[in-house]
This record gives C-alpha cells, sequence and structure tokens, in this order.
C-alpha cells in the first residue's frame, strides 16, 4: 500500500540527523553519501552516521523471504531509534521503509522508526523548508523520476524544485518521465531482455532532451540506464549523476 509522504514538522536547530546509506551506495558509489555530508554542513545540518546500520530488506522483501525482511526491519528499528530524522538519498529504500515494513508485519518499533525516514528531496523541502541550497551548475539536465519515488512516495515534483534552483542549471523535462528505467532489483535479473530494453527507451528519452547530465534521486535506477547510454555514441557523453551531486556544488 502506498506511503504518502507526510508534511512533517520542520528541523529544529541542533536535531538530530541519522544518514542511512544503500548497499550499492555504500558498494558502488559511496561519494553520493560524501556529497551528502558536505550538502548538509554548508547548510548547517549536522549528520551522524550508525555503523550499525545494514540493507533496508528490499532484496529479501522483493525475493519472498518476509521473515528474514522483519528481522531486517527490527535491526534498522534498533539503530535508528534515537534519531528524530533519517535521510537517506535513494527514493527506492525510503519507500521500503516507509510503506513495506508495515505490508510484511514489522513490529510496531520499526513501523514507528520508519515515519521519521525521508529521501533526500522530501527533507530538503519539507522539512527544512530549503529549495535554493546555494548551489551553482550550468548545465543542461534532465531528472529520471523513480519508481518508489513517483508512486510510493508520492514526493511530487520536490526534486525539480530543487533542480531548478540551481544556479546556471538549464532544466528539460523527460519525455515519458512516468515509465520505469526497467531495474527493478531482482527484476533486471530474472528478465534482463525486458529490462535492458526498457533502459534503451529511457535513453531514447534522454537523447530527445539534448540534456548532458541525466540526474535522480536513486543511484540504482542511474546506474542501470547509464550502461544503456554507455552503449550508443549519441548518448555516451551524457552523465549520470544523483541530485545530491549537483546540490553539492558551487
Amino acid at each position: 500500500m502506498p506511503c504518502a509522504a507526510r508534511i512533517p514538522s520542520r528541523y529544529g536547530s541542533g536535531d538530530r540527523v541519522a544518514l542511512f546509506l544503500p548497499c550499492y551506495i555504500d558498494v558502488f558509489s559511496p561519494h553520493i553519501g560524501q556529497a551528502l555530508i558536505e550538502l548538509f554542513a554548508r547548510l548547517g545540518v549536522r549528520i551522524d552516521y550508525p555503523v550499525d546500520q545494514t540493507c533496508c530488506g528490499q532484496p529479501a522483501f522483493n525475493a519472498g523471504y518476509w521473515p528474514q525482511t522483519r528481522a531486517v526491519a527490527a535491526h534498522f528499528a534498533r539503530t535508528f531509534a534515537h534519531y528524530p530524522w533519517i535521510v537517506v538519498p535513494s527514493c527506492s529504500c525510503a519507500a521500503m521503509v516507509r510503506s513495506c515494513y508495515r505490508q510484511v508485519g514489522a513490529g510496531d518499533d520499526a513501523i514507528e522508526v520508519s515515519e521519521r525516514v525521508y529521501d533526500l528531496a522530501t527533507f530538503l523541502v519539507d522539512v527544512l523548508g530549503v529549495v535554493d541550497v546555494g548551489a551553482r551548475f550550468p548545465h543542461r539536465v534532465t531528472y529520471h523520476d523513480g519508481c518508489h519515488g513517483r508512486r510510493e512516495l508520492l514526493t511530487g515534483d520536490r526534486a525539480v524544485r530543487l533542480l531548478q534552483a540551481v544556479a546556471g542549471l538549464e532544466y528539460v523535462g523527460l519525455p515519458a518521465i512516468d515509465e520505469c528505467c526497467g531495474f527493478g532489483g531482482l527484476f533486471s535479473v530474472k528478465y534482463a531482455e525486458l529490462a535492458g530494453s526498457m533502459a534503451d527507451a529511457k535513453r531514447a528519452s534522454v537523447l530527445e532532451t539534448g540534456a548532458a547530465v541525466l540526474t535522480s534521486g536513486d543511484a540504482s535506477c542511474l546506474m542501470h540506464v547509464a550502461g544503456s547510454l554507455s552503449r550508443d555514441a549519441r548518448t555516451r557523453h551524457v552523465r549520470c549523476m544523483h541530485l545530491t551531486e549537483i546540490l553539492v556544488r558551487v
């Protein structure tokens, strides 16, 4: 059941904020976490990184291992219990925690903690009340709206508003923005040819924009589409950058 991102109370100066870093960012793109810490330091927000954190449980959930997912949810709740705000630079993982912990029958503690989890764009716009983060990025940029953020978190246009406030950035909308890129975690493994064709369709949409940069709130989607972009001489020059990497530029 989709969980709409609630309109929360505003962040208070000195509030403790925890960074939840997804597995694939930790392994493949740790610079995204580093960029988020740098961005929050500029905004005067102190970030803690609980070292006992593990996966959000999405791989187990998607594979049907719900008892194991509940165990991961319980560990998540213990790890982040004392933080009023939990920020994750991934709409996919944020949606897993906010929506699916309740779906798998996780304990009350896990469900209560899950309501404090926010993707980056939602936290910046709704919690901090910030749209212009002082970034500068003089490039033509298009935005891929991942399925979890669009359909489960219902985050709307927050990321686009943040991009449009970046000095020098030319934002151009992505055709068929509501279409999946084909990653879907295990989906791209089990149905590789179909997932690849969906990435190629996304590549065609990016080509249509003439953008030099494709961004998203999900590094997993970017990783998938980047493979397709790299195989076409017409799009090989397009950079895939997480939203955080653009917002931290000055």
